[in-house]
């Protein structure tokens, strides 16, 4: 099976992508950013701020390796927005808290989108590097 992406580049960016994934949603992240962004109302600052975060910490690693791809952190922002703010909107809909059933298979769902979200990213950068 032949591919006309190169894997060693796929590893490299998928390894700097989760590390920036880990960084900004489980080591900056605060509990204002991950409690707020769930909430039913003053969910938008809490999530501007979480996501601002995964955009800073993208455009630093970034920039260092491949100043090319900046517009990738971008793309990568709104693309966080969008998952955060759906899971945000289960959550507030259906009460899902930490004691509700749903809430490991909401946080999975979640995580997975952001995992598929690099991926798709990985490849982009890989393919055209």
């Amino acid at each position: 099976m032949s591919s006309s992406v190169p894997v060693g580049a796929l590893v490299g960016w998928m390894l700097l992508l989760t590390v920036k994934h880990i960084i900004a949603d489980f080591v900056l992240q605060n509990s204002w950013m991950a409690i707020g962004k769930d909430q039913k109302t003053g969910w938008a600052l809490p999530l501007l701020a979480h996501c601002l975060v995964h955009l800073a910490v993208a455009m630093t690693l970034i920039l260092i390796i491949a100043p090319r791809f900046w517009f990738v952190a971008i793309i990568d922002f709104f693309i966080h927005i969008l998952v955060d703010r759906a899971k945000g909107l289960c959550a507030s809909t259906f009460g899902v808290t930490h004691e509700h059933p749903w809430f490991w298979t909401l946080i999975g769902v979640d995580q997975a989108l952001h995992h598929l979200t690099g991926f798709g990213l990985a490849i982009f950068m890989s393919a055209n590097g």
